[in-house]
């Protein structure tokens, strides 16, 4: 058999298994996260067209698509391989259309390459089964997520699961709630997180779109220390970071950060009066930096055995500074 057949069939055979991974998984957290059984009937498999998907809608779910140069190679791997894993979708009620749940990329890299139709597999879910389905498949095979991507994922598993019989998981909030606490300890076992990382993902997708553009594609503008602090903020408040964050050859830093977040308690602040006390912060830390060094004064008593045997202070000092480079060596 030639190279070429083997490495084709090769390719199909690790398809294979990632399209019944993506279900199988998917189902997985279905069961674990939702205490309910998958539904028994069989999924139906078939080439459904390009105009009659839809993308998810059912849940914020937060996945950015490919970028156009990326999705440019995908369609061009797509004209020359064919599609290798089938997309996911389930009926539209009172209609002819379909809802993607797994599978935006490919659709979107299919429609770019030309193609009218798109090898699917049609599965029977409720909203518990579609939502798991449409962040499994993201949370566990892309690995160039952001925070927030993965946050608002978490956000509407939770919420689903809120809406499913279960207390609001995803907010943040203190007390003895159990129901909160396993919900929340659930979904982190599945992904092998920390309930922290899952709270604090979530807490992240509170701030504005501007914002959370700027953490994304220039943390050196808004690091994440610095924006778990602001997203405690409203939405209005938040404005005057955006007005910070733009100002050409500064960084906001967590101090000044926590400098304003004493003066302006969030969540809601006036703007002037946070611009003011980042004014503050800023003159605070100009005043630091150009100050002169400390003198450091040692207990001349203590060390009088042994200053007539050295000399003078420029000898004293030079020992000194030896000695402490041969300590943090």
């Amino acid at each position: 058999m030639a190279k070429t057949d083997m490495n084709a069939i090769l390719k199909r055979r690790m398809a294979a298994t990632q399209q019944a991974s993506e279900l199988q998984v998917s189902d997985e957290a279905y069961q674990q996260i939702f205490q309910r059984a998958p539904p028994s009937t069989t999924s139906e498999i078939c080439d459904l067209p390009l105009d009659k998907l839809d993308n998810f809608f059912t849940a914020d779910i937060g996945f950015k698509p490919y970028s156009p140069a990326k999705l440019e190679a995908f369609a061009q791997q797509l004209q020359e391989e064919g599609l290798l894993v089938r997309i996911i979708v389930r009926r539209i009620p009172h209609s002819d259309r379909y809802e993607i749940l797994a599978g935006h990329n490919r659709t979107a890299a299919a429609r770019l390459a030309g193609w009218t139709k798109i090898a699917a597999e049609i599965v029977v879910a409720d909203d518990a089964r579609a939502i798991s389905i449409a962040t499994l498949t993201n949370l566990l095979q892309r690995q160039d997520l952001s925070i927030i991507e993965r946050g608002k994922a978490y956000k509407a598993l939770l919420e689903t699961k809120n809406r499913n019989g279960q207390r609001n998981a995803a907010k943040e909030t203190f007390g003895d709630n159990r129901q909160r606490y396993n919900a929340r300890a659930i979904v982190a076992e599945f992904f092998g997180v920390t309930e922290y990382e899952i709270r604090k993902a979530i807490k992240l997708t509170q701030l504005i779109p501007e914002l959370q553009s700027i953490l994304e594609d220039n943390p050196k503008k808004l690091n994440l220390a610095c924006a778990v602090l602001v997203a405690d903020y409203d939405s209005e408040s938040q404005g005057a970071f955006v007005e910070m964050c733009g100002i050409k050859g500064y960084q906001l830093n967590k101090a000044t950060v926590q400098y304003i977040a004493r003066k302006c308690p969030p969540p809601a602040a006036d703007k002037q009066l946070i611009f003011a006390a980042w004014r503050e912060a800023r003159a605070e830390a100009d005043k630091r930096r150009s100050a002169p060094p400390r003198k450091i004064s040692f207990d001349r008593k203590k060390f009088t055995p042994y200053l007539d045997k050295i000399g003078s202070d420029q000898e004293i000092e030079a020992l000194f500074l030896e000695f402490l480079r041969e300590r943090v060596r």
